[in-house]
């Protein structure tokens, strides 16, 4: 029921207070953002770090608004889209849609502002608390969209809706389950990484469209950002693997401090392969 700026603030001393209370989230944090060489020198990594660690605490409150909140409120939240042409074209052509959003900015708050003007199936790996994820299938399957689990079943179902034309949104900075991936460079380091982006292309000739939700000042709303990839992904999943990582990078660049930096990227997931000492995809 807060407005959404008392919602941020509430959230950035929340995401203060989590850093100064957990050791591991904190170091993790200050690892990755520091492995990504975006910081200039120590005083802008300083200011970077101090600004993500008050974004993160927004993203975790903001969800609140974008799940409870009646769905054409949340979606009225966003003041701005710039690329929306590039959708336009891709349902032109027919062939289906793969966005693609990393966890920069807030994707809930974006997704609810898609959903609103076109369907999309998610693909989504639940919470392990039963509340949680019952509390954020309600929440996220509204409006014109549709939940599909991170399974075989959820694959299908995402390469149905490819093959009749339809949009998907997948999350590509998740570490996939054992098979399911291949050691690719992000920001500099090998991160397992997963290929089922480009076996969806492969298989349907769809379009792949990058997006996130940025938080603008003083908490005034929401921009959303959509843009093509480079090139075509590569048929190599390796390369193709290196090509959407290379997107997600340049997403972060734009806008740094509302990255995830206390995810854990570079985990090894169980019974993955070795990971290597250098990138050679």
């Amino acid at each position: 029921m807060l407005s959404l700026r008392r919602n941020h603030q509430i959230g950035a001393l929340l995401g203060r207070l989590v850093y100064r209370i957990d050791p591991i989230y904190a170091r993790r944090m200050r690892d990755n953002l520091a492995q990504s060489h975006i910081a200039r020198d120590s005083q802008h990594f300083d200011e970077l770090l101090r600004e993500s660690v008050k974004e993160s605490g927004k993203a975790a409150t903001e969800v609140l608004i974008a799940w409870l909140r009646p769905a054409e409120e949340v979606a009225a939240l966003v003041q701005d889209c710039r690329g929306w042409e590039h959708i336009e074209k891709s349902l032109q052509r027919g062939r289906g849609t793969i966005l693609v959003t990393p966890h920069l900015g807030c994707f809930d708050i974006a997704g609810r502002y898609l959903t609103g003007r076109l369907p999309i199936t998610f693909m989504y790996s639940p919470p392990k608390q039963t509340w949680a994820a019952k509390l954020m299938n309600e929440g996220r399957s509204r409006m014109n969209a549709t939940m599909a689990p991170a399974d075989m079943r959820g694959v299908r179902m995402m390469l149905k809706t490819l093959k009749q034309g339809g949009n998907i949104c997948i999350l590509p900075d998740q570490a996939p389950s054992q098979g399911d991936g291949v050691w690719s460079d992000f920001f500099g380091r090998p991160a397992y990484t997963m290929t089922l982006i480009g076996r969806l292309q492969q298989s349907t000739d769809a379009d792949v469209l990058m997006f996130f939700g940025e938080r603008l000042a003083d908490s005034t709303g929401y921009r959303v950002w959509i843009d093509p990839l480079d090139k075509p992904l590569d048929p190599s999943p390796e390369k193709a693997a290196r090509q959407i990582n290379a997107a997600v990078e340049k997403l972060v660049r734009q806008c740094p401090t509302q990255y995830l930096w206390s995810y854990n990227r570079y985990k090894k997931p169980a019974n993955a392969p070795h990971k290597p000492a250098v990138e050679t995809a």
